[in-house]
């Protein structure tokens, strides 16, 4: 009975963060020199704080398990696979999915607007980082290898 409502709420925290991303994607790829993307995606209590809570009441009922599975041994790809194999490790590894491809899309956009990228370089950049946030960093680098740390502060 507790392991159903805790599947049932892990459900509930998949489908708001999955929902709760779409604004910020969608401001990144159409809209990525508006002051308002630049508001909400310089305060990270905005744009993170709520994935990043979500996982927490996802994942710190099972954090024990967690730190005693991938403390005890190290990590092979049995292990990973048997993990992954329960439904609500599942929705949890996407959580963390969510926030941290949003907080790289993040990163990623922040560059392209300091080293002034058009939008036909951006949105499939900032696509590719919300599907596939490596590779997506990866593009990132490279159209703005010339980014300077400096060209990174954001104005709201």
């Amino acid at each position: 009975m507790v392991r159903d409502s805790m599947v049932e709420l892990i459900e509930v925290l998949f489908w708001f963060s999955s929902l709760y991303i779409l604004p910020f994607w969608l401001m990144m790829w159409f809209a990525p020199y508006h002051e308002r993307t630049a508001a909400l995606m310089k305060n990270e209590w905005i744009y993170l704080a709520p994935l990043a809570a979500a996982y927490t009441i996802a994942v710190l009922p099972n954090i024990v398990d967690i730190f005693i599975l991938l403390g005890s041994d190290m990590p092979t790809p049995d292990i990973v696979v048997e993990m992954f194999s329960e439904r609500d490790v599942i929705l949890i590894g996407w959580l963390h999915y969510l926030a941290f491809d949003l907080f790289v899309g993040r990163w990623t956009w922040k560059r392209l607007v300091a080293t002034k990228q058009p939008i036909y370089i951006s949105l499939p950049v900032l696509l590719f980082s919300m599907m596939v946030a490596p590779l997506g960093a990866l593009l990132g680098l490279i159209v703005t290898r010339d980014y300077k740390e400096e060209q990174g502060a954001l104005t709201a």
